[in-house]
């Protein structure tokens, strides 16, 4: 065996190597089409300031609110084993992105490792993180927007504000970021990606500010009960509650070091760029969740803080700091688009190796000549993203996007040890420390966190898949590259 997906013959040939679900993509796969090659211009700044920009955004400045109504003061508690989850999830990603840095992340691997129906359908979710990662950030940035508006005594209309489940039309000010940062992504990946880093510093500092202004006020007697809903997810008055209930929904605050996975072809040092970008993003990331989360519980009551669309802006208010109250939800407006940035960003590189490999169109693979980047099939993801923006409601977003999520790690957490099985001469560059008991606690974390989430939302995401699997039936599967070549 030369690699995870070929077979050398006497003669020089290589042929194909199948699994009992599809053909697998050589571990060397390259593409040789130079219209189908993405540039390698990312740095480590780069790729941290990636995972950094995708991991610290939503989930801490709209989702604090959503979990501490679903746990109570023990959403603490929900963020640390959602980061634990995460953080044994990352250390697979790290081996296995350097071990195949080619774009494509999760779906790359699993077609090299498992094959090629597996993951069809690992693709197929991912495009339900991503997009709908997206989605929920555009929600969230128009929350702190129409907050920060109505501070400066500026009202706009109702129906422009939320889709039709809240009485509106459309979430107008969601479909212009998600369109908006759609065509600065067009523009080119380096310059979107060094402006990501100026996005990322304002939010650290601004988040900084939140804990200096907010920790004085720390009140002991806001964290009894911790634990009002118990630890379990279960419907409790017509609501699902419990410090898991809150750990499959905050965990959407975590996942965004896989979207650095996405970038590996671009890295101009793939073996010590992607091991900084995501085992640093997801260290730094998970002390300042806590830091905050810490300081927001402390300083207002959890059933106030759980009815709030922009939590932290709305702690400052309470604390009778509204310059403060100001200037954090001008920074989130400021800086929450760095995440829409780096998912699209993630998003347009999946549909892209998907569309190269011939499972989608190959027509969505082209990119384009001045930049370097797929234009089209990035202004064909701004466009999906902003339609689920506009009419449809954060929570779900966010959960349905979380399950597409918790498959893909799984699938990353199974890939990295089986190739430790199978094939353990490989050279690694970074190797995941105890790899099958690290491996094996994120699989089985990510399985409870997935049970965890409302059954309408596995429904839904159940109802997903087999739209997915209809499509690759009628289409993907007879247009794949990689099986043609078997």
């Amino acid at each position: 065996m030369t690699d995870g997906g070929a077979k050398q013959t006497s003669n020089g040939e290589r042929h194909l190597a199948r699994g009992l679900l599809g053909p697998l993509k050589p571990l060397d796969a390259r593409e040789a089409d130079p219209d189908r090659k993405l540039r390698k211009t990312l740095s480590w700044p780069h790729l941290i300031a990636l995972g950094i920009g995708a991991i610290v955004g939503t989930g801490i400045y709209t989702l604090t609110g959503v979990g501490a109504d679903r746990a109570g003061p023990a959403v603490i508690l929900s963020f640390a084993i959602a980061g634990a989850v995460c953080a044994c999830a990352a250390l697979a990603y790290a081996e296995m992105a350097t071990l195949i840095p080619t774009a494509g992340s999760a779906y790359t691997y699993t077609y090299s490792v498992i094959g090629e129906s597996i993951a069809w359908i690992v693709g197929w979710s991912l495009i339900l993180e991503y997009s709908l990662a997206c989605s929920t950030v555009a929600v969230g940035w128009s929350a702190y927007l129409v907050g920060w508006l109505q501070s400066a005594g500026i009202n706009m209309p109702a129906a422009l504000l939320s889709g039709p489940h809240g009485g509106g039309v459309v979430n107008l000010p969601a479909v212009l970021v998600a369109l908006g940062i759609a065509g600065m992504l067009v523009a080119g990946t380096k310059e979107s990606a060094t402006f990501n880093i100026v996005l990322v510093a304002i939010k650290m500092v601004a988040l900084a500010v939140f804990v200096f202004v907010a920790l004085p006020a720390f009140n002991g007697g806001n964290f009894e009960p911790f634990m009002p809903y118990g630890f379990g997810s279960h419907i409790e008055n017509g609501a699902t509650r419990g410090v898991m209930a809150a750990a499959a929904i905050v965990f959407f605050a975590f996942y965004g070091f896989d979207a650095v996975a996405t970038s590996a072809e671009e890295a101009r040092n793939p073996g010590r760029d992607l091991t900084i970008g995501i085992i640093g993003s997801m260290a730094a990331c998970t002390a300042i969740y806590m830091g905050v989360a810490v300081a927001a519980i402390g300083a207002v009551s959890y059933i106030d803080l759980g009815k709030s669309a922009e939590p932290l802006a709305y702690v400052l208010r309470t604390l009778q700091h509204p310059f403060a109250a100001w200037a954090i939800g001008l920074a989130a407006l400021i800086a929450l688009p760095s995440v829409i940035l780096v998912m699209m960003y993630g998003q347009s590189r999946i549909f892209f190796v998907m569309s190269r490999d011939g499972l989608l169109p190959r027509s969505l693979s082209r990119v384009s000549a001045r930049t370097g980047s797929p234009a089209l099939v990035t202004m064909v993801t701004g466009v999906f993203v902003a339609a689920v923006a506009g009419f449809f409601r954060l929570d779900e977003i966010a959960e349905l996007a979380n399950a597409g999520t918790l498959l893909a790690f799984i699938a990353v957490a199974a890939c990295m040890m089986v190739l430790r099985k199978r094939a353990p001469e490989l050279k690694r560059v970074f190797r995941c420390p105890a790899p099958m008991l690290v491996g094996t606690l994120a699989i089985l974390g990510c399985i409870y966190l997935l049970v965890s989430l409302p059954t309408h939302t596995l429904v839904r995401f159940a109802l997903w898949n087999v739209l997915g699997v209809i499509f690759y039936l009628a289409y993907g599967r007879a247009r794949s590259l990689v099986r043609a070549q078997g």
